[in-house]
């Protein structure tokens, strides 16, 4: 990686705020387009990021697609080049952008997928039977799940959680999302007294951190759980009632967000409780909530 690079991903770290996952990707995606400019020029001799012309974005874009990678990766490569860019504008002296004019991949348009109302109910009832055991994997794993369904959060936000985080007394959570942008959530009473039970049981475990501070949600040695061992528990859950299907820890956000505005939430609202900077980002789960729409169309339609 060269100097510029690094920079730019301290930047990015330090001063835009932007979370790890995305100073990792964009990381990623300038190796990656170091590695095909060494190419295309001739050797990292040959080229400097000044002297970088559209021609070469495009072909980058162009070569891309030939090694399989999805409209979304690219999309996503093409913006942290942009961004790359405007960062050497600023603060290297280097006026083009050749990524300016290249043109960005068109998304296809993925429906989230969710679970339905009757599957929602099984699965917190294959969850609340295991943790009827009243053993601490149980505890936990069913209080992360009511977690994450009461509140729509990220598993990053989930992971991250710290005890001082929650407030059982007032029923909330405050989250730390993308960008590092903070916002306090609603919890729900059956999450709370799930969260509850596995307090208790993580006490008794001694797994609790010392003076009400640390991780919330725990292994049995008392290390904070990193974001594949959440994946493997709720995958545990999950597997009860996918029937087949491909359904996912991000499933469950997917899940609060359309029931939500299946039972006529504002989109305002569900916008602000996901954490979402773009109402447009929010608009993908109507696609999703047919009940809803059946219901107005029944309740205010003259021949429905």
């Amino acid at each position: 990686m060269t100097a510029e690079a690094a920079d730019f991903l301290r930047f990015l770290a330090a001063e835009r705020n932007d979370s790890p996952n995305t100073v990792k990707a964009y990381g990623r995606d300038l190796e990656a387009f170091a590695a095909f400019l060494d190419g295309y020029y001739g050797g990292e001799a040959r080229w400097s990021w000044a002297g970088v012309d559209r021609l070469a974005v495009r072909a980058f874009l162009a070569d891309a697609a030939r090694r399989g990678w999805s409209k979304r990766t690219a999309a996503r490569a093409l913006s942290a080049v942009r961004a790359f860019y405007r960062f050497l504008n600023l603060h290297h002296g280097v006026e083009a952008n050749p990524a300016k004019a290249a043109s960005t991949p068109k998304l296809d348009k993925r429906l989230p997928g969710y679970l339905d109302r009757p599957s929602v109910e099984r699965l917190f009832a294959a969850a609340e039977a295991r943790a009827g055991e009243h053993t601490f994997r149980a505890a936990r794993d069913r209080a992360m799940l009511e977690l994450f369904y009461s509140t729509g959060m990220r598993l990053s936000e989930l992971v991250g959680l710290n005890q001082e985080d929650l407030d059982l007394v007032s029923d909330q959570v405050l989250v730390r999302g993308k960008g590092r942008k903070e916002r306090l959530l609603p919890v729900g009473r059956p999450a709370v007294a799930a969260l509850r039970q596995y307090y208790e049981l993580r006490d008794a475990a001694g797994a609790r951190s010392s003076a009400g501070r640390g991780p919330v949600f725990v292994s049995e040695r008392g290390r904070r759980l990193t974001p594949r061992a959440v994946q493997l528990a709720m995958h545990r859950l999950l597997d009860t009632v996918s029937e087949g299907r491909r359904i996912s820890t991000h499933s469950l956000r997917h899940s609060f967000a359309t029931h939500l505005l299946d039972a006529g939430a504002d989109l305002r609202a569900v916008q602000e409780l996901l954490g979402h900077a773009s109402l447009s980002t929010t608009q993908i789960y109507t696609h999703t909530s047919v009940e809803r729409l059946k219901h107005v169309y029944h309740q205010a339609h003259p021949r429905a």
